[in-house]
């Protein structure tokens, strides 16, 4: 009896292993940066772009004000 159970039963078991090796490459191990990514912040300049001053709170609105 055990003869036939080996068999039939081989197939699930490796099904389950792949599942259980595909389910752990997803979850646990780390996933690689794409190349695009590493290129676009080797490019990126180091520091932010300055902003231009903001008008303060007091400063009322005018077009010189809003023309900045």
């Amino acid at each position: 009896m055990y003869a036939l159970i080996l068999p039939a039963s081989t197939p699930f078991v490796l099904l389950a292993t792949v599942l259980g090796l595909s389910w752990w490459e997803d979850r646990i191990l780390p996933t690689p940066e794409p190349v695009e990514a590493l290129i676009e912040d080797l490019l990126a300049p180091a520091a932010p772009a300055q902003l231009s001053e903001l008008p303060r709170i007091e400063t009322a609105l005018t077009r010189e004000v809003a023309g900045r």
